[in-house]
């Protein structure tokens, strides 16, 4: 099974920031659109941004304007810089392709949004 590796996560203050990484092996990251999703206690695992190998990004509406998505295709690197993070953000990160594959989720990055 290949993992992808997420890291980045922590605790935070709410509206502070994160930056998030996910290393991806070569030959999945190449010419991928990647996602970064989410999952809270007791919610299922939802796409929150993704990013296409030219740059092309979208995001879910709940992050839009605080978080952005980048990738470097020369080190096979994706990250979410998260800013103004709020309550609701707080869950475990994961990174994958778009759309996802169930042999790819790593151990994710907890984020963790303190009052």
């Amino acid at each position: 099974q290949v993992q992808l590796v997420e890291a980045g996560g922590g605790l935070v203050q709410a509206g502070g920031s994160l930056n998030l990484s996910c290393t991806v092996p070569r030959n999945i990251f190449d010419r991928n659109t990647m996602g970064w999703y989410r999952q809270s206690p007791g919610n299922q695992r939802d796409l929150i941004a993704r990013i296409s190998w030219s740059g092309w990004t979208t995001y879910a509406d709940s992050v839009k304007g605080r978080f952005t998505v980048s990738r470097d295709n020369t080190e096979n690197t994706m990250y979410l810089q998260m800013n103004s993070l709020k309550s609701e953000d707080a869950a475990v990160y994961y990174c994958n392709v778009w759309p996802p594959r169930e042999a790819y989720w790593g151990q994710g990055t907890q984020v963790t949004v303190s009052a």
